[in-house]
């Protein structure tokens, strides 16, 4: 391509069948023509569920790789996680804030991150945590994502011990597992 790619490119582009590699394939194309990332978080809430899933698997792919190049778009990701429905797009979103809450990402995404209001995130991860439908693996990315911030909000470490005991009582072995672990790291 020798333009820029528009949103309609992308959103025809991500209709397309899918082969293996092409998420990759499409997060270096955007980078390389300096795709607005606020746009494709736009379409991470495109009304075919499908096109909104691509989108928000291709933001991942495309905000995990190089973090930093997307310091501007933070406060708008952040801005959007509470409109985030979609059940597939959901396991994207916490599994980004899991990794930019990280204790081991770059200091310009911490800073970021400390002068951005993440109480919408907080309040959405504790929804989606005690939400009966959402799927295992947005509860624990959730889970992850709250407990990364609970240094920042000293009341997150006791709710989310409780909630996750809470979800241990009848939770899969994958659950019981990985909230055996999180309440050892909560100690």
């Amino acid at each position: 391509m020798d333009s820029k790619i528009t949103k309609e490119q992308l959103v025809k582009q991500l209709k397309a069948d899918i082969t293996k590699g092409f998420i990759e394939r499409l997060s270096a194309t955007l980078r390389e023509h300096d795709f607005d990332l606020n746009e494709l978080i736009d379409i991470t809430f495109h009304s075919d569920k499908q096109i909104a899933f691509r989108a928000a698997w291709l933001l991942d792919a495309t905000i995990l790789y190089d973090p930093e190049r997307y310091l501007q778009n933070l406060d708008y990701l952040i801005e959007r996680i509470k409109d985030v429905s979609n059940e597939s797009c959901k396991r994207q979103y916490s599994r980004i804030m899991m990794h930019l809450t990280a204790p081991n990402v770059p200091e310009s995404i911490k800073l970021k991150l400390q002068v951005l209001n993440l109480d919408d995130v907080v309040e959405q991860f504790f929804d989606w945590i005690i939400d009966p439908k959402v799927k295992v693996a947005v509860k624990v990315f959730a889970a992850d994502t709250l407990f990364n911030l609970s240094a920042r909000y000293n009341w997150v470490a006791e709710e989310l011990a409780n909630q996750v005991q809470f979800m241990m009582r009848d939770g899969s072995p994958a659950i019981q597992s990985k909230g055996s672990k999180l309440l050892a790291r909560l100690q």
